[in-house]
Parts: structure tokens; sequence; C-alpha cells
């Protein structure tokens, strides 16, 4: 983790408190629309998110046009501004308000997989608004705990903690999180976690990622497999249309171990990460294109970026 002078510190709190503060007294759909143009006035300027998210593009969509790989590239720079005009409402807006920006499909799932009593991971991406995928869940009667990372600067932090936290979510560190999550499962709670960053050696195995071999966590897996807790899909991609998220469960993924973990969980992991892929098929100008997701290389392979 870097470290961060005092100064520094209070520096982009101060940045990071005024942008949320000015986003926060707008309207819901101006601020967004204010983020999303923030978005577009830095993407020019961002010449090494965008040469990631090139990077990225050609990896996954090979037979696609420039043109179209480059709209799909500012559409996530459009979606990342848009999260950020909605999550300047998290902190003080009421809980009817913030109901009002996105429609809930198919919780049932979720429902169902808890009254099991094995404790549930909620798994999810990062596309779309994915932070609803926490702070909705909490808004609609289900509270639940998730791995985060720490950021590096403590005050953002506690800001940013403090918007995830507040209608009852509990965050836990990923750093030495390994007894915890064991824990929240086998107490028959609902544990968060996400699968789509690149993962370094010793935390990941290569699975396919669009074709291409890409280091991904095998904690999803492992912990559903030891467990036996269903896992249930979670996304919260924008719908133009209804100008409004879509809070969308899935069915519920059912760990099937057949006494060869290692095969077990190599299986589980590629056929979540295939699952995350799908999504952002779907919706391909929602999805972090600018992470460099395919940074760690199988031994002997050169760096993509």
């Amino acid at each position: 983790m870097a470290k961060h002078g005092k100064l520094q510190i209070t520096i982009e709190y101060l940045a990071m408190r005024l942008i949320l503060a000015v986003l926060s007294r707008l309207p819901m759909s101006v601020s967004m629309a204010v983020g999303q143009a923030m978005a577009r006035a830095i993407y020019p300027l961002a010449t090494s998110l965008r040469r990631t998210g090139e990077t990225n593009l050609r990896l996954a969509f090979p037979t696609a046009s420039a043109d179209e790989r480059r709209r799909i590239l500012l559409g996530c720079f459009r979606s990342l501004g848009r999260e950020l005009g909605l999550f300047s409402h998290f902190l003080n807006d009421s809980a009817e308000s913030l109901q009002a920006v996105f429609d809930v499909s198919s919780v049932e799932h979720l429902e169902k997989s808890k009254a099991l009593g094995k404790g549930v991971v909620l798994f999810t991406g990062h596309l779309g608004a994915w932070e609803l995928t926490s702070f909705g869940v909490s808004l609609i009667g289900h509270p639940f705990t998730f791995l985060v990372r720490r950021l590096d600067n403590p005050k953002v932090e506690q800001l940013v903690d403090q918007a995830r936290t507040r209608f009852g979510n509990q965050t836990v560190n990923k750093l030495g999180a390994a007894r915890s999550m064991v824990k929240i499962l086998r107490s028959g709670e609902v544990l968060g976690l996400l699968l789509d960053l690149n993962t370094l050696d010793e935390e990941g195995i290569f699975v396919d990622f669009f074709g291409v071999p890409a280091s991904t966590s095998f904690m999803v897996a492992k912990l559903a497999l030891r467990t036996q807790s269903p896992i249930v899909p979670l996304f919260a991609p924008w719908n133009e249309d209804k100008k409004k998220f879509e809070l969308q469960f899935s069915e519920p993924i059912v760990p099937k171990a057949t006494g060869d973990e290692e095969a077990d969980v190599r299986l589980l992991t590629s056929d979540l990460s295939l699952f995350i892929e799908n999504m952002i098929r779907k919706y391909p100008d929602q999805w972090l294109w600018i992470h460099r997701r395919w940074k760690t290389r199988p031994p002997g392979e050169p760096s993509i970026y």
C-alpha cells in the first residue's frame, strides 16, 4: 500500500468532499449527467487509462472496428461518471429517493438461498453501478458483509465506508480476511465478493476470460465449495430506456464437490469468470476496461501492457 503524506491525505479528502458535496446537492439525474460530462472531459486527457482500455478491447473484441472499440471505451468513462453522480447521494438522500433510481428483479433468488442456512456468496463484478450491488441490497432490507480493498487515503476510505455501510452493511478488509469469510458463511450470513480484477500469482489461477488466460481469484470458488454455500450472481447495469439501474439477481450457482478440490475450484472459477464475461458482452460499455485485467501472465509469457 502506498504511503500518503498528511498534506496529500488532506488535499485528496477535501477534493473528494467538495466533488461529492456539489454533486449531492443536484437532483439525482442531473448529478449523474454532470458526472458523465466530467468523465467525457477527462477522457482525452487520460492517455494511460485509454491505452490500457484500447489494449483490453483489442484482446476481448478482436473483430470489432476501431470506432466500435472507441465507443465502448468512451462508454466505460461515462459509466464511471454516472456512478460517481449516483454515489454522491448515498450519504444524505432518503431511502425512498435512493430506491427510485433502480429496479429490482428476482430478489427471491437471494431470499431462498438465505433460507437454506448455509450462508450465501453474493458475487459480482465491476460492471454498471457496482457500488449499488452492495448499497442497494441493504436498501431493500438485506444488509450483508462484503470484502473491500481499503483505500490508501484513510480519510477518503472513512468517507466511502460511511456511505457503503449507511443502511447496515459491513465491510471487511481483504487483507487477512480468510478466517472471517469462512466464519461469516458458516454462520449462515451473506458475503459479497468480486471476481473480475487481475490477481497476483499466489492468490489466483489462470482461467480464460474472453479467450485469454487471466489470473483470477480462486477465493469465491474455494469458499463456496468448503462451506457448500450457494453463489448468487448480482449485477447493476444501467438501463438507458428506463433511465434507471437494474439490480439483477440471478439463479444461484450450487457448488459441486467431487473430492478433487483443485479441479473443482478451477472449474467453478472458470464458470464464474464466464458468467461475468457474458454480462460484459451484454453491456460492453459498462465494464471497467481501464483496469489491467491481464497484467499477471503465465510463466514465460511477455507482458501484455
